[in-house]
């Protein structure tokens, strides 16, 4: 019975896709999905296949940053929110006004990530100077030795590698296209490293 209804699940066996997959292409547009009443995503079987057979390009459209990035934003969320910072020996120092800056900083990285992805690094060098004077002067604002500070960047970096890792393997993200990704997450991120620690070195001897 080809009009048979799918759910998610099932469409991802038919593509021979991870769910996630299938979730992705369908917030972005790109496959054929019906809402039910309660909000399920529901799919008909002969739109998949026709779906499948005539517009695979469509797959490869899914998958630009852009979109695989929202994925990755509510996956950085979720880590952060689940009590991992609490168990950061930097973190631990920190009031709840720092605590809540900090908190904020996963935001200011992903942007400048995104701005990094998409112009081609063009404005890489300004945007993480930016974001490692960023991390620096909150840093010695609320006294935290330069160590600490690059202790509560890595953190943010890796929960943000991480993220993208878990997204894009779920997503079947092609090899080449994932490790473009990862050396560029690297390439932006070190880049804010050197600026913070630069930074740091300069405000404590501004202040000597």
């Amino acid at each position: 019975m080809t009009d048979e209804w799918l759910s998610l699940s099932d469409a991802a066996k038919l593509l021979g896709v991870h769910p996630s997959t299938v979730r992705l292409w369908s917030d972005k547009g790109a496959l054929p999905v019906h809402k039910t009443r309660g909000g399920h995503r529901r799919y008909k079987r002969s739109e998949i296949l026709l779906w499948a057979e005539t517009n695979f390009r469509s797959r490869e459209e899914a998958l630009e940053p852009e979109g695989m990035m929202n994925e990755v934003v509510k996956n950085v969320r979720m880590q952060i929110s689940e009590g991992r910072l609490e168990a950061e020996s930097w973190y631990q120092k920190l009031d709840e006004e720092a605590r809540t800056q900090y908190r904020m900083s996963a935001r200011s990285l992903f942007q400048g990530l995104m701005t990094y992805v998409s112009t081609d690094g063009r404005e890489a060098e300004s945007e993480a100077y930016a974001i490692g004077y960023e991390y620096a002067s909150r840093a010695r604002r609320y006294n935290l030795s330069y160590v600490d500070a690059a202790k509560a960047f890595l953190f943010f970096r890796d929960t943000l590698v991480e993220s993208v890792i878990k997204v894009y393997s779920e997503a079947n993200v092609p090899t080449k296209r994932a490790t473009d990704m990862y050396t560029k997450i690297h390439t932006f991120t070190d880049e804010i490293l050197i600026s913070l620690l630069d930074t740091y070195r300069k405000l404590e001897n501004a202040n000597h």
